[in-house]
């Protein structure tokens, strides 16, 4: 039911090797030349304004916590004191966000939330592209719209049931209400796009101070010719290589990574509850049912005989791959990689770590968790596993803003940036 479209194993080709600095986090002089990582050349380094003065990230973290202000982090997230105070606990707490109480020039956190996407109203895969959608693959197209078909079908079946008075109007209802959800969900993981590695994509700073070594190099794939995060894979339908990808779904017409895992899975959980929903009603109504009122119409009573099957199938596929993505949660490990690793026998070697809910759900609040709603992460580099030189740009910006803000008047450089390194570590706030 689900496809493994890795490519041709790319993870002998190194990137490169960052020896010389030997994992500390030094400060670097800008390369000059156009390239976000000095030894890692960007394809795309001059787009969105990106140009020479360009700034290595262990420079763009350094500049954070040289000053006496807080460490910046790439997207808000959570925290238990603001301020110097405590957030209020309780209900209201547990499903309110707090992040933007710790957002801003001279908080702890910033929020990026500029579109470098394309603006362009064409569908496709590509980084050209400003819609996500796979139209290469015709038997995709069949299926994920096939999907929406059935759904469609179990929800007119269930209002017909209710207009007969076969059920009360309120057991309909909640039914539709679940069949809107599902589709909203599948809609979503359709049409987002899955994690897809830009050609500007560059190693984050902790993937060059743990992975970049001899021992682990870090990868390129060879057919994007770009840099290959750990965990991604390169899909041949969709022709990208997709961050954390486990698998491409052909009921979805698309792959489901590290952006789109959440609505693949509300997906699945609406799905599953439209079925079980449907099975213990009509169960109950043919074990239960003694009387008049509650037979079904003669012609409805067809409809749902061919919507019990169909219940049957899905409830049973929706629990296989609920439990396929709870193990991949738990174990950190998504189903290529799981595939591979049986076929290898080295499942035992794996060390894995496990996902994160709010890498999966994100951080904007336990509320926006049942709704198919692009999540927030407290750190978008980190989860997606590469950053990219427009980013690391903006984070320069937003450093060299809250410096100015920190700095006394006088002090600060004649063009407003960052002041001398002698006033770095010494300065309080």
């Amino acid at each position: 039911m689900m496809r493994g479209d890795d490519d041709i194993e790319n993870n002998g080709h190194p990137v490169y090797n960052p020896t010389d600095s030997g994992g500390a986090r030094q400060r670097r002089a800008p390369s000059g030349n156009g390239q976000a990582y000095s030894s890692v050349p960007s394809q795309q380094a001059q787009h969105a304004g990106y140009g020479p003065n360009s700034y290595d990230a262990d420079s763009l973290k350094k500049k954070s916590t040289s000053f006496s202000t807080p460490t910046f982090n790439t997207l808000s997230q959570r925290s238990s004191t603001v301020g110097g105070g405590s957030v209020p606990g309780g209900l209201s707490s547990f499903f309110t966000s707090t992040a933007h109480l710790t957002e801003g020039p001279n908080q702890q956190f910033y929020r990026d939330n500029f579109n470098d996407q394309p603006f362009s109203c064409d569908f496709g895969t590509g980084e050209e592209n400003g819609i996500w959608m796979n139209t290469s693959d015709q038997a995709g197209t069949i299926m994920a719209f096939l999907v929406w078909l059935l759904l469609i079908y179990s929800a007119w079946t269930f209002t017909a049931l209710a207009a007969t008075d076969g059920i009360p109007s309120i057991f309909s209802a909640l039914y539709v209400l679940f069949c809107v959800l599902a589709l909203a969900s599948h809609a979503k993981t359709t049409f987002t796009d899955p994690g897809s590695v830009p050609q500007a994509a560059v190693p984050n700073e902790r993937m060059r101070r743990e992975m970049g070594t001899p021992d682990q190099p870090l990868s390129m794939c060879s057919q994007c010719q770009t840099f290959k995060p750990p965990f991604s894979h390169h899909c041949r339908i969709c022709n990208r290589c997709i961050s954390r990808m486990d698998h491409h779904c052909p009921w979805m017409n698309n792959c489901v990574g590290a952006a789109n895992l959440k609505h693949f899975i509300l997906f699945l959980i609406y799905t599953w509850t439209c079925a079980a929903y449907s099975l213990v009603l009509f169960g109950w109504n043919y074990f239960f049912c003694a009387d008049e009122d509650c037979t079904f119409h003669v012609v409805v009573i067809h409809l749902v005989r061919a919507m019990t099957f169909l219940c049957i199938g899905a409830f049973l596929f929706t629990s296989s791959m609920l439990m396929n993505v709870t193990y991949g949660l738990m174990t950190g490990i998504g189903t290529i990689d799981r595939l591979k690793k049986k076929a290898t026998n080295t499942m035992s070697q794996s060390d894995e770590e496990p996902i994160a809910l709010k890498d999966v759900f994100g951080i904007a609040g336990f509320h926006t968790w049942p709704f198919p709603i692009d999540p927030v992460f407290d750190d978008y580099d980190r989860v997606m596993g590469y950053s990219t030189p427009q980013r690391l740009v903006r984070e320069q910006q937003f450093m060299e803003q809250a410096a100015c803000v920190c700095m006394p008047v006088g002090q600060q450089g004649a063009g407003g940036g960052l002041p001398s390194s002698k006033w770095n570590d010494s300065h309080p706030l």
